[in-house]
């Protein structure tokens, strides 16, 4: 039977079990941070999230349904989170001329001004990875990459917009020398993109 990576006696054998609590850790932090930001301008670390993400997407990405499967929640709890932040006066709907039912979500003013603020929340983790090394950063990046893209491909986690899943991304047989085919240019390792705006989902053989 596998052993849980935290498992004290196992994991201070096994450095994968010691990265996985890291991981952990790290997680937590991104917790309490984001918390203690949402509590400073009362909102809930969701409706946070959703500022945020509005603030840096483009407008078919700021539908419900898009946000439902972003943030791996249900339709009903992302509408609730819009309702309550138009309550706010942080966002506003546009309603789409071709369907009356769906609508695109737009920051107000307010709700800019707001989402500028609280997207500096994770700053404090960003200082250690500075301090770091050129290729000690490159190395983690493609390790995080690695690790995300494999918790997509088990259904962990939903929506990725990073180059090892998109339509223009070429590499070798090791996952090597990465090309775009849609800037039709080598990438080098800190080129690669965790959240691309032109990204296209590659299409999964059946």
């Amino acid at each position: 039977m596998k052993k849980s990576s935290f498992d004290l006696e196992y994991q201070n054998s096994n450095i994968e079990s010691k990265i996985v609590a890291s991981l952990e850790r790290i997680s937590q932090a991104f917790r309490v941070l984001l918390w203690n930001e949402s509590k400073e301008f009362s909102l809930s670390p969701i409706q946070v999230q959703v500022l945020v993400f509005l603030l840096h997407h483009s407008d078919k990405k700021r539908k419900v349904s898009y946000l439902a499967d972003e943030f791996n929640m249900t339709k009903a709890t992302i509408s609730d989170t819009i309702k309550t932040l138009e309550q706010k006066l942080l966002i506003t709907k546009v309603y789409e001329q071709h369907d009356s039912r769906s609508y695109i979500i737009h920051l107000t003013k307010k709700g800019k001004e707001t989402a500028e603020k609280t997207a500096l929340f994770a700053n404090q983790i960003q200082v250690p990875i500075e301090n770091l090394q050129t290729t000690d950063k490159e190395n983690l990046l493609l390790s995080l990459l690695d690790i995300i893209h494999h918790l997509n491909k088990a259904g962990v986690i939903t929506i990725q917009r990073m180059c090892f899943t998109c339509h223009f991304y070429q590499s070798n047989k090791n996952g090597e020398e990465h090309f775009c085919n849609l800037l039709n240019t080598k990438l080098a390792d800190n080129e690669l993109r965790f959240d691309c705006p032109e990204h296209q989902q590659k299409k999964t053989l059946v």
